[in-house]
C-alpha cells in the first residue's frame, strides 16, 4: 500500500467560537482601516489592516489555528466574514500583508487599550508609584533558516524580542524586534520616554544609558556588576525595615573608575546592597560568566523612596521573564507567521492586545490557566457560564 500523507484538517465554523470578546477592540481598529493603500490606486485591496489584525488575534485565542495556511482557511467561513467584517483572503494576500501594512501604526492602538487597564500587581506599595514601573528586558526566538536577516551565530538564525513590560498592570507595552544580534542598550536608548521607572538587570549598567533615561525625565532602578567601582559620598542608616527586607547598606555614591567615566553620568546615584542566596551559575560549553556573588547591587537615580521599596521593585523585575514563557509558549509566538520584520512585529502586536484584553476581561494578569480557559471556550468545550465562573474566581483573589 503507498504511503499516504495525512489530510490537512480542514476548520469548520463550529471551532471557532468567542467572537464577541473582539468587540473591545474593534471600533480601535477602524483607524487602521485603510493604512497601506496608496498603492491601490484602483480600490480593488480586499484584504484590510484592520481585517488582518483581527485575523491575527483569532489566530492567538483559537489553537485550531496553528499556521497561516490556517487563518487563510478560517477566511473562508460565513461566520469568521460575518463577525470580523472581512471577505476570503488568499494565502497570497495574507502574505503580503506583512510588508504592506506598517506596524508602527499598532502602537497608538496598544497605548490606547494600555489606558484602560488597572493596576493588578498586587502590592500596594508599588500601586501607590507614580512613574510607570516598566521592566526591559530581551528574548531570543528561534527563526527560520531562510530568514537570513536574522543572522546570530554561524549557524543559527534568531530575532530577539526587546520588551517593555508594564509591572503594576502586569502586561506588556512595547516589543521591538531585531536581529538575534540586537544591542539591548542601543534599542533601549532608542526607545525611552518620560515618566517611567526603568527596572534592568546588569546586562543594562551603563553609565552613559543611565545618562540617557535622566536626560528623559525618566528614572532607573538596575542591578549592577557586584566589582563595579564607586566612591562612597554618604552612607544611610537603614531602616528596620530595610534590615527586614535584606537590605545590607544605602550609600550615595558616585560611579566608575575614572574621571572619563565618572562623567558619563553627572549625578551622584544611590547604591543599595541586599543580600541574596548566590546562584550556582550552570556553565556551557564555550560560555562562562561570574557567578552571582552573596548580594545583589542596585544603582538608581531615586533618593525619596525607602530602600525596602527600591529592593522590591527590582524583585518585581522577574515579571517580564514570566511573560517571556507566556509569550512564546502559550500565545503561539514560537510560531512566526511571517519572515520579515515588519510582519513578525505585527505579529508580536497581536500577542501584546491579546494580553491585554485577557486582563480587561478578567481584571488579572494573563495566565496560563486563564488562557487555556479561552481556548476551551473558543472551541466549544467550555460553555459562556463556565468561563464567567473562572473570571469571577479570578477577581475574588487577593
Amino acid at each position: 500500500m503507498p504511503f499516504m500523507s495525512r489530510k490537512r484538517h480542514k476548520i469548520k465554523e463550529h471551532e471557532l467560537q468567542g467572537f464577541k470578546y473582539f468587540k473591545a477592540i474593534a471600533g480601535m481598529l477602524d483607524g487602521i482601516h485603510h493604512a497601506g493603500c496608496l498603492r491601490d490606486k484602483a480600490g480593488n485591496r480586499i484584504l484590510h489592516m484592520d481585517q488582518y489584525m483581527s485575523l491575527l488575534l483569532l489566530y492567538m485565542f483559537n489553537p485550531i489555528c496553528t499556521s497561516l495556511r490556517a487563518v487563510q482557511q478560517a477566511s473562508e467561513l460565513k461566520k469568521v466574514q460575518r463577525k470580523l467584517g472581512c471577505a476570503r483572503a488568499s494565502l497570497g494576500s495574507l502574505s503580503e500583508a506583512s510588508t504592506v501594512f506598517d506596524s508602527v501604526l499598532m502602537e497608538e492602538i496598544v497605548q490606547n487599550i494600555g489606558s484602560q487597564l488597572k493596576p493588578i500587581s498586587g502590592n500596594a506599595k508599588l500601586d501607590e508609584i507614580n512613574p510607570i514601573l516598566t521592566a526591559v528586558d530581551g528574548t531570543l526566538i528561534n527563526a527560520l533558516p531562510k530568514m537570513t536577516w536574522a543572522l546570530w551565530k554561524k549557524d543559527m538564525m534568531a530575532i530577539k524580542a526587546h520588551t517593555h513590560f508594564d509591572i503594576q498592570k502586569q502586561v506588556p507595552v512595547k516589543i521591538t524586534i531585531t536581529d538575534g544580534n540586537g544591542d539591548e542598550r542601543q534599542v533601549l536608548a532608542d526607545n525611552l520616554e518620560s515618566g517611567r521607572i526603568y527596572v534592568k538587570d546588569r546586562g543594562y549598567a551603563c553609565l552613559a544609558l543611565f545618562q540617557q533615561v535622566l536626560d528623559n525625565d525618566s528614572s532607573f532602578v538596575c542591578r549592577i556588576r557586584d566589582n563595579s567601582v564607586y566612591e562612597c559620598l554618604e552612607e544611610y542608616e537603614l531602616t528596620d525595615d530595610a534590615k527586614t527586607a535584606g537590605i545590607i547598606f544605602d550609600k550615595k555614591v558616585k560611579l566608575g573608575s575614572n574621571g572619563k567615566t565618572k562623567e558619563q553620568l553627572s549625578v551622584p546615584i544611590r547604591l543599595i546592597a541586599i543580600k541574596c542566596t548566590p546562584h550556582k551559575k550552570r556553565y556551557k560549553i564555550g560560555r562562562g560568566g561570574p557567578e552571582q556573588g552573596e548580594m545583589l547591587l542596585i544603582a538608581t537615580d531615586i533618593f525619596d523612596m525607602e530602600a525596602d521599596v527600591i529592593a522590591l521593585i527590582f524583585k518585581h523585575r522577574w515579571a517580564v521573564e514570566t511573560f517571556f514563557n507566556f509569550f512564546k509558549h502559550v500565545l503561539g509566538c514560537r510560531h512566526l507567521l511571517s519572515y520579515n520584520q515588519n510582519g513578525i512585529e505585527l505579529q508580536t502586536y497581536a500577542a501584546i492586545i491579546a494580553c491585554m484584553l485577557i486582563s480587561l476581561w478578567t481584571g488579572r494578569k494573563p495566565t496560563l490557566r486563564t488562557y487555556e480557559m479561552l481556548c476551551w471556550y473558543f472551541t466549544g468545550m467550555a460553555d459562556e457560564e463556565e468561563l464567567l465562573a473562572h473570571i469571577a474566581r479570578l477577581q475574588k483573589q487577593v
